[in-house]
């Protein structure tokens, strides 16, 4: 690609195209990808970067990885896409299969849906569905800790941090949710008993509304990146067994490994009623998200007045996406993915520990394949992000945090080399804050 064709697109990027948490037109000028291949980035004008990003932390085994091309190549030479509706397919099939197999015992129904957010839509429909079949239609309100990140649509939004959130534009306009502090930070941090008694004490004040707990478990994800001690996943386990309520997991960040567990729930040895899945599905080849749920679920629903959950996107089920995504289940299973993601860790423990001294930064944490570095004020955006570049490495900050959560396929020098761009990201960031 010519100069003059890069600027070209560019411009029209500029003018025409809306990108996600940007202005239109546009103020900043992208970065023009040609081409991936592993875990590098080939822009448009020559340079490579090593996504430490996954792209959004779905890109798990890398790009055009030969398993996963070859299942889409395969599966385009039978059928892309057929509705869902009165019609089924294998790939759907053996993919439902393999996700009742890989997560906890008692989810056994899936529910495909597009995307990450849709999935928390579904699961929330699921849950106020549950009641109006069980004739408490007062059970409407779903309950959730602060500093969660669920989605961009409705529902999902009223359960995102109401304050320090990015959707506090919506409040007034959105469902109102029941909220409880933050959990207390730390995966190894003690068990906070009077953290607990405020969640029983606010349960019990609001259980006759309240359809569902909804929680990312142990991470949550763009609310902050944070992390809890799996024990606060039996404690909301054991309330909503006595309090009547159902407990959702949102492990669309979470799921397929990413902390060091295949789901975040495996940690706390508990399961949810609903799960929602996304992201890592599909190994980051196409969009597609799953919701589960127990028997007791699906039944109380199918029971009920309108027996059937009124939910149906016309890309459910994709066999594109289904067979490209049970390719990319069973490739991570075929590896020793424990292993990588307890290497990256490591790689991640070390690069990142000089950090913990430097002037501007509040905390360093890595758990799995997670590594955070959060300053304390907000991130200089573009001196951050040309910072990594000129090291080869692409990372997307946002709010005060620089973090990366790259493909587990990364090699130990290129893990280096993320953890030397995150330092002369947070470096560069806090020179341009003129700290």
């Amino acid at each position: 690609m010519t100069p003059e064709e890069t600027a070209a697109l560019l411009s029209a990027d500029a003018a025409q195209v809306w990108h996600p948490y940007a202005p239109m037109p546009g103020r900043a000028s992208p970065l023009l990808v040609e081409s991936a291949s592993g875990v590098r980035l080939k822009l448009a004008d020559g340079r490579e970067l090593i996504d430490g990003m996954s792209s959004w932390w779905a890109a798990i085994h890398g790009y055009r990885h030969p398993v996963l091309d070859a299942a889409a190549h395969s599966q385009l030479g039978s059928v892309s896409h057929v509705m869902f509706g009165g019609l089924t397919h294998e790939p759907a099939i053996r993919l439902a299969q393999r996700l009742i197999e890989i997560t906890p015992d008692p989810l056994q129904h899936v529910f495909f849906s597009d995307s990450g957010s849709v999935a928390v839509e579904v699961a929330a429909k699921m849950a106020l569905q549950y009641w109006v079949s069980a004739g408490r239609p007062e059970k409407h309100r779903l309950m959730t800790w602060r500093g969660g990140y669920h989605g961009d649509t409705l529902h999902p939004m009223s359960v995102c941090d109401p304050e320090g959130g990015m959707h506090s534009l919506w409040r007034g306009r959105l469902p109102e949710q029941v909220f409880v502090a933050a959990p207390p930070a730390g995966f190894d941090a003690p068990v906070d008993e009077a953290y607990c008694r405020v969640w029983e004490a606010a349960l019990s004040r609001n259980s006759g509304q309240v359809a569902a707990i909804i929680v990312e478990p142990v991470v949550q994800g763009a609310g902050g990146m944070s992390f809890s001690n799996p024990a606060y996943l039996q404690r909301l386990r054991e309330l909503a067994d006595q309090y009547s309520v159902l407990l959702i997991f949102d492990e669309i960040a979470t799921g397929f490994g990413r902390t060091g567990a295949m789901f975040a729930a495996n940690h706390a040895r508990v399961h949810p009623d609903i799960m929602c899945l996304g992201k890592a599905m599909t190994g980051g080849y196409l969009s597609m998200a799953a919701t589960l749920c127990t028997s007791a679920v699906a039944e109380r629903i199918s029971s009920g007045a309108v027996p059937v959950l009124a939910h149906g996107p016309t890309f459910m089920g994709n066999p594109l996406a289904s067979a490209i995504s049970l390719a990319s289940i069973d490739l991570l299973l075929s590896r020793p993915w424990a292993e990588e993601v307890a290497r990256i860790e490591r790689g991640l423990v070390r690069g990142l520990a000089p950090l913990a001294g430097l002037r501007g930064v509040r905390d360093v944490r890595v758990l799995g394949a997670i590594g955070v570095v959060q300053l304390d004020s907000e991130v200089e955006l573009t001196a951050a992000t040309a910072a990594a570049v000129r090291e080869g490495v692409w990372l997307r900050p946002f709010r005060d945090l620089i973090y990366t959560m790259p493909p587990y396929i990364i090699s130990d020098a290129e893990l280096a080399r993320v953890s030397v761009a995150l330092h002369a990201a947070a470096a560069a960031s806090i020179q341009a804050s003129g700290r």
